[in-house]
């Protein structure tokens, strides 16, 4: 009898393999999700961040929070045209920082690393070989030349002293008495009692015992220098070091590290290189009258160390590197200075008088060489092409078509191109009064288009720094679930839209001057907004100061995000 196998095994296999479907299905559509929303937020990132590029941080703060409101569709559109509107447009007014060109002296200073090295160094060895006895001198110690150091036991060296000044007295006493025969000899020799070959034996028998006498004599000479060797003195005035010998050991005339080392530390030298192409100047001026003065400074160039002068440079350039190696002289009364430490040197060779100069932050580069962006009174940019000098803190000097009293461009250049608008951006004053070298302030004694054309209640900032601060908010208020910042000025707002800050005092009723600076698709999505809030809150919101006005978009993002979260 034959069974027919049962369906069910099969129909739940079929079922296992449908749910395994379903729960890939879910994965992918999950992840699809996942990377839409992630692309949906890259490109309202780069729609909000077009307009802080080109404008303050008024406007930037603004479009960030107001493109919260707009939909998807809108970011997207925004983001695509973000890149061609870079430079602004024709017609767009940039903010920028200007400075003055002025004249002024303008030093040749020439920068190098040297390496102090001492005058003149000294180890101090034992000339005799013996136990040391006393120290007679205190580590890192100012020591002139001849002062006792150290002292060896003596006692050797005087007995071998006696000795030899008793056979220095022996001797001595031969050749008297060979000179008292000689004497008697010489009378015998007048009697004719004697040869006279036995007075020249005699006579030579004195020279002999003369001789003898004077080899003694260096003797006694060489053992009383031995003796004196047991004080060891200072060969050369300068600084004590570190003590290689201790008391009780037992010194020799070969030890290699001696006792103790001095260095000739006043004055003291630098030695330094500089490239061959300096080396006509540097002669020049060391065949002259004038000392070629250097300065020594720590390693942040923050504080000078001591002034000194050049007091020669090698006989031949080095051929491996091209330069030429200074000598110059200090003399570091203060002891600043220490052998073989690294020093930054700077060398004025020469002053630029009355030259052109402009700070360093307005000079641009490109393949066509160095310029700079003049400012001119229609409040357009033109380039002028110049040639730097020599530079001297935030200060260069410059050849070329540049006058006195001319403006520059400082801060905001990358954004600027032949014949754009600009707008001049006053920097805040800062407390204590006036403004550094390298400010652009603009008088009242100055042309009306170098004054902002589109003055704010709120207070005055850079246009780069408003920019960076609205983008990283507008970056911030466009991710979803984020948490809405609270800015010092709103720290004690009601969440309700409807209630903002109180408007500064001169603020124009109503003034939308803040929204014509948006680019034409973030004006759209702003006015929606100011649209649904309606008209009473639109008009707070125009009376509001930048900083008051980005805190409202903030919290109504928030608000938003939370009812959408509900």
């Amino acid at each position: 009898m034959k069974y027919r196998q049962s369906p069910i095994p099969f129909s739940r296999r079929q079922l296992g393999a449908s749910r395994v479907a379903i729960f890939l299905g879910l994965v992918l559509v999950s992840a699809a999700g996942a990377g839409g929303w992630w692309w949906w937020s890259q490109r309202a990132e780069g729609a909000v961040s077009a307009p802080t590029e080109g404008g303050g941080a008024q406007a930037a703060g603004a479009a960030s929070a107001a493109g919260s409101a707009s939909s998807p569709a809108t970011s997207a559109s925004a983001a695509g045209g973000a890149g061609a509107r870079r430079f602004g447009g024709p017609n767009r007014v940039q903010p920028v920082s200007v400075a003055t060109v002025r004249k002024q002296d303008v030093r040749v200073v020439l920068s190098a690393i040297g390496n102090i090295s001492a005058l003149n160094t000294a180890t101090v060895r034992a000339r005799v070989d013996g136990e040391l006895k006393s120290i007679r001198f205190k580590e890192g110690q100012m020591v002139r030349a001849g002062a006792l150091l150290a002292e060896i036991d003596p006692r050797s060296f005087e007995i071998a002293l006696a000795q030899v000044q008793g056979q220095l007295a022996k001797d001595q006493a031969q050749l008297k008495n060979a000179q008292v025969d000689v004497e008697r000899y010489r009378d015998l020799l007048a009697k004719d009692s004697i040869a006279k070959q036995q007075v020249d034996t005699q006579i030579a028998l004195v020279q002999q015992l003369n001789a003898t006498v004077q080899t003694t004599q260096a003797q006694v000479d060489n053992a009383k220098l031995q003796l004196s060797h047991t004080k060891i003195t200072a060969p050369i005035s300068g600084r004590l070091g570190l003590k290689t010998a201790e008391l009780g050991n037992l010194v020799r005339a070969g030890d290699a590290t001696g006792i103790v080392t001095i260095t000739q530390t006043q004055p003291i030298s630098v030695v330094f290189a500089l490239p061959e192409a300096n080396l006509p100047q540097i002669a020049r001026k060391l065949r002259g009258t004038e000392p070629l003065t250097v300065q020594a400074w720590d390693r942040d160039l923050r504080n000078q160390l001591a002034d000194g002068k050049v007091s020669t440079t090698d006989n031949a350039i080095d051929p491996v590197t091209g330069t030429i190696k200074v000598k110059a002289e200090f003399a570091n009364t203060d002891g600043a200075l220490f052998p073989n430490q690294f020093v930054n040197i700077k060398l004025q060779v020469n002053t630029l008088v009355d030259a052109v100069a402009v700070p360093s932050t307005a000079v641009q580069r490109a393949a066509q060489g160095t310029f700079v962006y003049v400012v001119k009174p229609d409040s357009n940019v033109t380039i002028r092409r110049i040639r730097l000098g020599a530079t001297e803190g935030d200060w260069v000097s410059v050849q070329g078509d540049l006058a006195e009293g001319e403006k520059v461009v400082t801060d905001g250049a990358d954004r600027l191109r032949e014949g754009a608008k600009v707008e001049v951006i006053v920097a805040p004053a800062r407390p204590g009064g006036g403004g550094g070298g390298g400010g652009a302030g603009v008088g009242p004694g100055q042309p009306a288009a170098m004054r902002v054309q589109n003055p704010a209640p709120e207070a005055p900032e850079s246009a780069a720094s408003g920019a960076k601060q609205s983008k990283q908010l507008a970056v911030q208020a466009d991710r979803p679930g984020a948490a809405a910042p609270v800015p010092a000025q709103a720290s004690e707002a009601t969440p309700k839209p409807a209630a903002p800050p109180t408007a500064p005092a001169g603020a124009g009723a109503g003034s939308t001057a803040w929204i014509d600076q948006l680019p034409p698709e973030a004006q759209e999505r702003v006015k929606r907004v100011l649209q649904s809030i309606g008209p009473d809150a639109a008009a707070k919101v125009n009376k509001m100061s930048a900083d008051e006005r980005r805190a409202f978009f903030q919290q109504l993002r928030a608000q938003r995000e939370q009812q959408q979260s509900q």
